[in-house]
Parts: C-alpha cells; sequence; structure tokens
C-alpha cells in the first residue's frame, strides 16, 4: 500500500491509498479518483514531505508504517463490512434511488450500489450526500 497526498484542480487536499504507483496511475486514467470535497475527477500528487524511518526495527517487529497500512486497511474492511450488513444494495440503480431519498420522493434508507464518477459528481453537485466505499487490497495469505 502507498500514501499519496492528493490535490484537485480545485485546490482541495486529501490523501488517498493505494495498491501501488502504477494503480494509482491507472485509477486516475479510468476517471475513478474523485475529490471527496467537490467530485472532481482532474486530481494529481500533492508535494510530500519525505517519510524517513529513526531506526531500524529488531527482528520479528513490523515497521510503523506497515503497522500503520495494516490498520488503516483492517478499518477499511469493518467499514466496508458495517455498510454491506446495514445498508440496502440497490446495484446499478444507486443514483437514481439515492436522488429519490434525497428529494423525499421515497422513505429514507441507508443504500449503497454503483455509480459511475459522472453519477457520483452530479449527485455532490445535488447536494446529494454519497461517498465512495473503501477498496480494500486482498490480505495475503501467510
Amino acid at each position: 500500500m502507498i500514501r499519496y497526498a492528493l490535490i484537485c484542480e480545485r485546490d482541495h487536499e486529501f490523501d488517498g491509498w493505494f495498491a501501488s504507483s502504477d494503480g494509482f496511475d491507472a485509477q486516475v486514467a479510468a476517471g475513478e479518483v474523485l475529490c471527496p470535497h467537490c467530485g472532481s475527477p482532474n486530481v494529481t500528487k500533492a508535494l510530500m514531505a519525505p517519510n524517513i524511518a529513526k531506526g531500524m526495527a529488531r527482528a520479528g517487529e513490523a515497521q510503523p508504517q506497515a503497522a500503520l497500512a495494516e490498520k488503516m486497511s483492517m478499518m477499511m474492511l469493518a467499514l466496508k463490512k458495517h455498510v454491506e450488513e446495514n445498508c440496502d444494495y440497490v446495484g446499478d440503480a444507486f443514483a437514481e434511488e439515492a436522488r429519490r431519498i434525497h428529494y423525499g420522493e421515497t422513505e429514507h434508507r441507508d443504500i449503497y450500489g454503483e455509480a459511475t464518477p459522472d453519477e457520483a459528481r452530479e449527485l455532490i453537485e445535488e447536494g446529494v450526500e454519497v461517498a465512495p466505499l473503501p477498496v480494500v487490497p486482498p490480505r495475503n495469505a501467510n
């Protein structure tokens, strides 16, 4: 896992976790990385200070970065599991159903599903509160 400081065309700053540098590039090229503040897909890496280890870990001890990445992965997995267990899955009808709920055309309930980057951006522009579920990388079976 690699963490990048990101910035959108409107100068909103945020962080993103990716499986690799190539994974980041592929997701940006596909329009899958959206600014959580405005929904813009025009996202680039921001300048970051290097993370320099202050000492070497002894044999058998995890590096702090690895421990943090593992903790973040577990938190993302827990969030995704919570949503899947407590919300209604509406599939690719997510944008339409989110609008119905937002505008009071149907009873309020928590939902999750699929939306294209354009659909997500349009929902955000309309004031519909949406957020992407974290992508949890597969765990190594050691």
